[in-house]
């Protein structure tokens, strides 16, 4: 499997035709994780197009539901040229215990099209504790989601 952090081309398409919106409550956005194993043939990247593509790579373990966090406070917002999109609070499940290599943010309004796949670097484990992935600060330079 193969895992590179990317924003996914297809939404960058789909921007243009105005498939996401981003105002708060308009469409539900989430994050989905993953793993990265030998049994597991996925790969994720800038070519990702839907959530469904996640199949058997999504984690299974307790505390988590398949689909993933609903991502919530959704604001866009700019800073100089930049336009970027802030997701608060950080998502995290609690009494969990899985392993996870990565996540897919994507629109679940919208059939599941991805929006951008992040790579954590190495698995992330987590036993009968609370894991969260922390998302960057909500600003034009760090932003998960940004177009300068």
């Amino acid at each position: 499997m193969a895992i590179s952090q990317a924003m996914c081309t297809s939404f960058k398409v789909e921007l243009m035709t105005g498939t996401h919106n981003f105002t708060n409550g308009a469409d539900v956005f989430k994050l989905a994780l993953f793993r990265n194993t030998a049994a597991i043939a996925g790969t994720f990247g800038a070519a990702t197009t839907n959530y469904s593509q996640m199949g058997a790579d999504e984690v299974v373990g307790t505390g988590y539901t398949a689909g993933g966090y609903t991502l919530t406070n959704v604001t866009p917002t700019s800073g100089g040229t930049t336009a970027f999109v802030d997701f608060s609070p950080n998502p995290s499940w609690d009494n969990a215990t899985l392993t996870s290599s990565g996540a897919l943010i994507y629109n679940s309004t919208d059939g599941g099209a991805a929006v951008a796949v992040l790579d954590f670097g190495a698995d992330k484990i987590s036993t009968a504790g609370t894991f969260t992935v922390i998302l960057p600060a909500d600003d034009s330079t760090n932003a998960i989601i940004r177009i300068a």
